[in-house]
This record gives C-alpha cells, structure tokens and sequence, in this order.
C-alpha cells in the first residue's frame, strides 16, 4: 500500500469511521466500494473490511461491489390504530390460514391484527381447542359453541391487548399444541423474524417452541423489514402465509430456506 494511502487510512479510528461508512450508506440506500474509497479517503482493503464489519454486526447487507441500506421496519402503531391498515389482505390471510386448522386440534393463535382475523373464521369448528394469550381472540371466540378457549395470564401489554412474560411462558408449557399460528413486526430473509419490543419477542419464542407446526402469517408491508429486536431464524417457521402484493422473489428466498409460502 502506497504510504499517502495508509496514512489517510490512520486518519480516525476503525470504529469511527464505520460508524460514518454506517451513516452514509443510510442515507445513500446503495453504496459501491469505490464510492467509499473516494468519499472516506480509504484504501479498497480497508473498504471492504469495514462493509464486512459491519454486515457481520447486521448493521447493512453486503452484495457485489458495495453495500446496501437494511429496510427498518418503522415504530409499530398500537393495535387499535392498525385494525383498518391492510384490512382487506388481513381478512384473506386469516381466511386461507383457518384452512389449516382442523376439528379436534388444539392450536395457538397469537396476538396481532392478521391472526385476530382466523378467529373469525372458526365459529363453525367441532371440538376445537384454542389457546391464546389475545383478548382480541379471546373476545372473537367467546360465542363459538365447538371451541374450547383457554386464556393465558401474564403482564397485560396494552398496546397490543395480549398477555406477555414469565407467567405467560410458564403456562404455556402445560400444553401440547398441534399448531401455532403467530403474526410478527417484521420478517427478513438474512434476519429472520424480528419485533420492536423485547419482553413480547421472548414470549413469542416460547410460543414458537410450543407446537411441531409453526404457521406465520403477515401482509406484504412486514416483508424485508428489520424491527430493532431478534425474534428468531427463519426455521422457526414452516409455513408462511401472506397476500399476493408479497414480492415473489422474496417469496422464493423463502422456500429454498425450505418454508412452505402461500398467497391469498
């Protein structure tokens, strides 16, 4: 390396000049290795040791040649805001994954504006049981005459009228679910599933761990976003169901992961 080069590589510390790289790759969406020699004054090596920096802590993706922007997902709504956002898809959604759940089952529906929407759909089941930590589905589910619904306590979160934390986790260990069906903040091919508030994503860990079928359901718009907290990987699910604005490449990454994708 040419020594004006390695000089103006020392010209701030590693940390802070990624955390520059960081901002600038932000506000530029898409940036080129190239682009960053000339704009920080770096060499190329050093370039592509600070993009792999930071891809390694998830800050932005790494491709050919540069580095993009990861999508944020932005702040979650609270629930009663967010009834009416995508209503139409949410219905669909709801509607196809109510396929999935068959009389004498026991299963566990989620919180959430899209898993509210199956409960709709299983007035007319037999002898189905129906575990949930939603007051919405609670609510939705208190006149069907064929479905047993058990409630799990825990804190109260307002903002979403579901019961999360250690009592919630501690009660849903007593059963033995055949599917789960849960909504989630923001779902990426490289992050996997993510949410916006911690002590609702441990919770949701416990759910996902509780049933031998994980069914994931979420519009379009949860699609390649990333919320601030991890959830879990991508295997967690087996099956993902959303509507047909849903990018199908997107869709694509999704079943080479081996998740079984569906539209409605």
């Amino acid at each position: 390396m040419a020594l004006s080069v390695w000089l103006m590589d020392q010209s701030f510390s590693p940390f802070n000049r990624q955390d520059a790289i960081l901002r600038y790759v932000e506000r530029r969406q898409r940036v080129s290795i190239n682009e960053l020699c000339d704009q920080f004054a770096i060499s190329l090596a050093t370039a592509r040791r600070d993009l792999e920096a930071l891809a390694v802590e998830g800050k932005l993706e790494r491709v050919h040649g540069g580095a993009v922007a990861l999508r944020k997902a932005p702040p979650e709504p609270p629930l009663s805001l967010r009834s009416a956002v995508q209503a139409d898809e949410k219905r669909r959604i709801g509607a196809r994954a109510a396929r999935f759940i068959h009389d004498g089952e026991t299963v566990f529906l989620g919180s959430g504006t899209t898993v509210v929407e199956i409960a709709h759909q299983l007035h007319n089941r037999t002898d189905l049981t129906v575990i949930t930590n939603s007051l919405l589905v609670m609510n939705a589910l208190a006149g069907a005459q064929g479905v047993t619904v058990i409630g799990l306590g825990g804190e109260l979160r307002p903002s979403e009228m579901s019961f999360i934390g250690h009592l919630t986790e501690q009660a849903l260990r007593e059963f033995r679910l055949d599917k789960v069906f849960i909504g989630v903040r923001a779902l990426d091919i490289h992050e996997g599933l993510t949410n916006d508030y911690l002590p609702e994503a441990q919770t949701d860990r416990s759910i996902l761990r509780a049933a031998r079928q994980a069914i994931l359901v979420a519009d379009h718009t949860k699609c390649g976003r990333i919320a601030p907290v991890f959830l879990s990987p991508l295997k967690a699910i087996h099956t993902f169901i959303t509507d047909i604005q849903t990018p199908p490449a997107f869709l694509e990454a999704l079943t080479q992961a081996g998740i079984v994708t569906l539209t409605s």
